[in-house]
């Protein structure tokens, strides 16, 4: 398993840990889980996961929010395990829970009266997450989604999620809808909010740890920049001393003139701090600076 999915996966783990606290939160969980789900209608009800530990709490959430009335049917395929719910009546149960029309699609608009309270809507959104939710690993770069099939409940849960202060964005791919976020603060506020909070931990750690190391990097392209500009300066200033001791000799430049350029030559690494030390006493940088851009337009470099 990649490792990005590794963090999703860890983040629904965390998320199956947490138990539903009233009836009304198991309702608005499996709502989300339905809107996100591969098939939610009149005639058919269907979750394919290859999450376990979703795959273990599902059972347990619809009991929990529709009550023994509602068989609900699994099989393994391959790596994925399939819940579906073909009873007609187990339908009618589900649609009658958490439909504001029963009779009617409810993948077409949003039921608010499932989701009145912030417990349920933070319920809500957790069951969006788990059926069809994906948040990738921090290290790589920030992006969390959910994908569903209709437009309206994209639009709506957008509007919702608004209101709860996560601002996601939203687009189209292929034929299904993508709310996503980019922004690693609401992607930490979005997992504390339904319920992982050591996830979001996880992506704040990762941050501060990206931050260090661009502030590393950034230094150290500084100090290189810096000492590329010494090297630069120190050849400068040796060429300009060779060039006064090839046509007039040294002697010419005056006694503090010929100092600093006879310790400019015997240390072309040194930097102008470590220059400074070698006189007795020892000079100013101001001091030294001006020496050297003496000696430089003397030799007629400058």
């Amino acid at each position: 398993m990649a490792k990005a999915s590794t963090f999703s996966a860890n983040a629904k783990k965390e998320l199956c840990k947490k138990p539903p606290e009233r009836r009304c939160c198991a309702v608005a969980e499996a709502y989300g889980v339905l809107l996100f789900s591969n098939s939610f209608s009149l005639t058919s009800i269907r979750v394919v996961t290859e999450n376990t530990d979703f795959s273990e709490r599902l059972p347990v959430l619809f009991e929990m929010a529709f009550g023994g009335a509602v068989r609900m049917e699994k099989n393994d395929s391959g790596v994925k395990n399939v819940f579906s719910i073909t009873d007609r009546r187990s339908i009618e149960t589900v649609f009658e829970t958490v439909s504001a029309v029963p009779k009617m699609s409810v993948a077409t608009h949003l039921n608010y009266a499932v989701l009145e309270e912030d417990h349920c809507r933070a319920s809500f959104l957790r069951g969006a997450f788990l059926a069809g939710g994906y948040v990738a690993n921090p290290e790589s770069g920030y992006h969390m989604e959910l994908v569903t099939t209709h437009y309206n409940v994209c639009r709506e849960i957008c509007t919702l999620m608004g209101e709860m202060d996560l601002e996601p964005k939203d687009t189209v791919r292929k034929s299904n809808y993508v709310i996503y976020f980019k922004n690693s603060g609401k992607i930490e506020d979005f997992l504390t909010l339904t319920g992982a909070p050591l996830s979001a931990l996880e992506i704040m750690s990762a941050k501060v740890l990206k931050d260090v190391r661009n502030e590393m990097n950034r230094k150290v392209n500084c100090d290189l920049a810096n000492t590329d500009k010494t090297v630069e300066a120190a050849q400068t200033q040796i060429l300009a001393i060779r060039s006064i001791e090839t046509r007039r000799g040294l002697d010419s430049l005056g006694p503090k003139l010929m100092q600093t350029a006879i310790l400019r030559m015997e240390n072309p690494e040194a930097t102008l701090t470590e220059l400074c030390g070698m006189f007795d006493p020892p000079l100013t940088k101001s001091c030294l600076n001006h020496r050297l851009r003496k000696i430089v337009e003397l030799s007629g470099g400058n």
